[in-house]
């Protein structure tokens, strides 16, 4: 699949302002004006997207470490909303380690799509996922469907690292740029600003990882696909194949069927607001793609308002 610019505009929809009535932070109660969404790191695409939902919902956009984190904090009530990645969300249903035990939430829809950016610099000799063994990696903060994909990759390309860190996107690229790591993984959207900033003043390139894709899925479930990041994505990047995995927004069982149905008119309806500028990947946001919220099921009255919307 070849990553297109904004592939998000509705089809027959009608697009109007709606009248929104949201709920509490923590508590998801239909009398407070507030609605809380876990998010990502600063100056990532789960944080970017937040906070065009944010005037939307009237929202508060709480600051994260990414999937993991956001699944066990709308799981626990402590947010009333959450971004994710699909496999994060098929590991938490299953109880794996990352989360203990079974985790059922609700999607809200199917949003858009995270690229995994397994990044050197420029100038490294490493060409290829096989030369980072024995070499340190961060796989992404502790909390992060980056983390979680990480091991996975390592897992089914059989690369022993000989360090592997979890650090937040800011530290990686710190570290990268001081030859601290020798690469660091991302999933996010593309191009990520962070990284086109180290690209311009000391470049990075990534790493091949769409070979990978078969295996992956064969392991670990069909939510990995293999996309086309083009060249110019970053300056010297070149053009590479990587591994593109679903986000849904979703919502624990505290959420009241009001704040869902708001919140799924918002994207229905809002659709064109909706697209961050790290957007060069394809979105989800119309009603076809949104319904589309494998491993969860659509919440009852998120359902219910999508039909409506349909017609």
């Amino acid at each position: 699949m070849t990553v297109s610019r904004r592939a998000v505009l509705l089809g027959t929809l009608a697009v109007g302002a709606t009248a929104v009535t949201v709920a509490s932070a923590g508590g998801c109660s239909s009398d407070d004006p507030t609605v809380s969404i876990a998010a990502g790191e600063p100056d990532g695409f789960y944080i970017e997207f937040a906070n065009l939902l944010r005037p939307l919902l009237h929202a508060q956009v709480v600051p994260t470490l990414g999937s993991v984190q956001n699944i066990r904090s709308v799981s626990a009530g402590t947010a009333d909303l959450g971004l994710a990645l699909a496999d994060a969300l098929d590991a938490a249903q299953k109880g794996l380690p990352a989360f203990g035990r079974p985790v059922q939430l609700y999607a809200l829809g199917r949003v858009y799509e995270n690229y995994m950016q397994l990044v050197v610099r420029a100038d490294s000799p490493v060409r290829a996922v096989a030369d980072l063994a024995g070499r340190a990696v961060s796989l992404g903060a502790n909390g992060s469907g980056a983390a979680l994909f990480g091991e996975r990759l390592f897992a089914t390309a059989g690369v022993m690292l000989g360090q592997a860190r979890h650090l937040s996107l800011k530290d990686a690229v710190g570290a990268l740029r001081e030859d601290m790591i020798d690469a660091m993984l991302w999933s996010g959207g593309v191009p990520t600003e962070v990284l086109a900033q180290a690209d311009r003043e000391w470049g990075i390139r990534l790493l091949e990882l769409g070979a990978y894709v078969p295996e992956l899925r064969r392991r670990y479930g069909r939510y990995y696909n293999e996309v086309a990041l083009p060249a110019g994505t970053y300056r010297a990047a070149g053009a590479v194949h990587t591994v593109g995995v679903p986000n849904l927004l979703v919502a624990g069982s505290h959420c009241p069927d009001q704040v869902v149905r708001n919140t799924v008119r918002v994207l229905v309806e809002h659709a064109g607001q909706l697209v961050p500028k790290q957007a060069r990947g394809t979105q989800y946001l119309d009603v076809g793609n949104l319904i589309n919220t494998e491993p969860l099921p659509l919440h009852p009255a998120a359902a219910e308002t999508y039909r409506a919307l349909r017609g």
